[in-house]
């Protein structure tokens, strides 16, 4: 029977650390798991990096069971070991249950959004933009902010609830010029709505939008707030709203004049609230150090995705600050992640549970034929004597056009392991060498490739079920590095990790949230102040 393991707190710094030692201290052992790539499956023989004794149980255990698997859900009779390992694994994990958000954030009230505001959104989309904006519009009354910046906004859902349901003033910045038309030609057809079916409010609040792609948190900060003040300045003059700064490195001069500007005017109310819907890479990683840098940002909250596109500090040669780690002690830790291990973090255990066991299959399909088709590549596939390089991301991406291009299953995997080969793989693998810029030779027999590799497909979906339970730790990890960042600030920072979405809906569901709490104690006093003069 597994040994109970302890439970893990971040609520501080040391904590937090403490938390982020053991996942690197269960990490390592594992790395080479973490750094197994998908196509070398077979090249490399990459099941002998689990152990026997748990591949021969898994390769034997019901599709059902190896689904469950990434959850942590383990059989009574599989071996002491690897259910000790599962145990382990999901103590260290971060807690997915909604029921903090309600804990951290009281008399929270989350509003269905209408068929306007709805319009265009699949069911993830409506489920997060409608829990998140109530989340934001909480934390911008808490905090007395009077604007939002919707950073890494898309086509304006988040930033049009915001502004039409919740009645934030919201500034939506985006990277794409597609986005900000998108956005502003739905805001209008919502305003016209709202517009007609409440006529004695004619000033409705309406996105601004932003075309810029932020290269670093000193131009996220310098951007908001210069979008600030034009926003200011623009309700006053009635001018329009929409801006485009192109780069925003090349900016800088009129940036840096538009804070002067700033400085001088001295707003009262120019606070805002960072708010960041799946902001992509290292874009959620310039939102934190962005509050860090700017006494104008009051509260932030974020959610990120794609790991995967992080920096990694150890990994980039460049000057610039990095996405991972960012806390000065994660940084002076040994641990390195890598692509692959960050593209693991992406994977969830809640969507292992609730596959079918079709798509499952056909999952495990892809596995093996990807790796198949390396092994033909082995088997002499070359141009000018140079293998395709399965590490090489720009290779890879070409092998996945392929792939969708020939829209065929190379080798059908079926449960008791028996294979056919399809009459179209030679097809599959002449447009997947054409992507690749090789050449077919006619001398290789697909067939006896395939039969090197066929007696080997029983541990693809063990394998893959192990490494999949491995993400949510790695996850884990990067997100107490960003909560670690924020704590390492001092007492004047509040930081807090909690799930705020359904993880089977949206599997990115845990947001960093922060605030000022200097600035959070000077509002409360203003406000007694004000009730007291009141009372007299």
């Amino acid at each position: 029977m597994a040994a109970h393991p302890r439970r893990y707190s971040c609520e501080t710094a040391a904590e937090t650390l403490e938390w982020m030692n053991a996942i690197a201290d269960f990490i390592r052992p594992y790395k080479p798991l973490l750094d197994a790539h998908v196509v070398n499956f077979f090249k490399d023989r990459l099941w002998e990096l689990v152990d026997d004794q748990w591949m021969d149980c898994l390769r034997k255990e019901s599709l059902e069971a190896l689904l469950k698997l990434p959850s942590g859900s383990a059989q009574e009779y599989w071996p002491d070991s690897l259910k000790q390992f599962l145990c382990n694994l999901r103590s260290l994990v971060l807690p997915r249950e909604r029921e903090l958000m309600h804990q951290m954030l009281p008399n929270l009230h989350v509003a269905s959004l209408g068929t306007v505001l709805a319009q265009g959104m699949n069911l993830k989309k409506k489920h997060e933009v409608e829990i998140l904006a109530a989340v934001v519009s909480w934390i911008a009354h808490d905090s007395g902010a009077e604007t939002i910046i919707d950073v890494g906004s898309g086509q304006g859902y988040l930033a049009q609830a915001l502004s039409f349901q919740y009645q934030h003033s919201v500034i939506a910045i985006d990277a794409s010029l597609h986005h900000a038309n998108v956005t502003n030609a739905r805001a209008e057809r919502i305003k016209k709505h709202y517009a007609a079916k409440n006529s004695a409010s004619p000033h409705l609040k309406v996105p601004r939008t932003i075309t810029c792609n932020i290269l670093s948190s000193e131009a996220l900060t310098d951007l908001s707030i210069t979008s600030l003040c034009e926003d200011n300045t623009e309700e006053s003059m009635g001018h329009g709203n929409r801006s485009e700064f192109g780069d925003s490195e090349r900016s800088k001069p009129s940036v840096a004049k538009a804070i002067n500007l700033y400085n001088k005017q001295q707003h009262s109310g120019a606070f805002f609230v960072l708010a960041g819907l799946h902001a992509c890479g290292d874009l959620s990683v310039s939102m934190l150090r962005s509050f860090v840098g700017c006494e104008q940002v009051r509260a932030l909250i974020g959610i990120g995705c794609c790991y995967n596109l992080l920096s990694e500090d150890c990994l980039e040669k460049t000057n610039k600050s990095c996405g991972f780690p960012i806390s000065n002690a994660a940084k002076l830790s040994s641990l390195v992640l890598g692509k692959n291990a960050r593209d693991l973090a992406c994977q969830s255990a809640e969507r292992w549970r609730i596959l079918t066991a079709d798509a499952a299959l056909q999952n495990f399909d892809v596995h093996a034929f990807r790796a198949a088709f390396q092994l033909c590549q082995v088997h002499q596939l070359v141009d000018k004597g140079k293998l395709y390089d399965a590490n090489n991301v720009g290779d890879f991406e070409n092998l996945n056009c392929a792939v969708k291009m020939t829209g065929v299953a190379f080798w059908k995997y079926q449960e008791n392991s028996v294979t056919i080969m399809p009459r179209d793989a030679k097809k599959f693998c002449k447009s997947g060498l054409t992507r690749l810029g090789c050449m077919f030779s006619e001398d290789i027999d697909l067939l006896e490739i395939w039969k090197e590799a066929q007696p080997c497909t029983e541990f693809i979906g063990p394998f893959w079920a192990l490494r999949a339970a491995l993400g949510p730790l790695v996850e884990s990890y990067i997100l107490l590095d960003r909560l670690l960042f924020l704590q390492e600030q001092g007492n004047s920072v509040e930081a807090f990790l909690f799930p705020i979405f359904d993880p089977t809906l949206s599997p990115r569901n845990i947001a960093v949230h922060t605030s000022d709490i200097a600035a959070a104690v000077i509002l409360n006093c203003l406000e007694s102040c004000e009730a007291l003069v009141g009372w007299k």
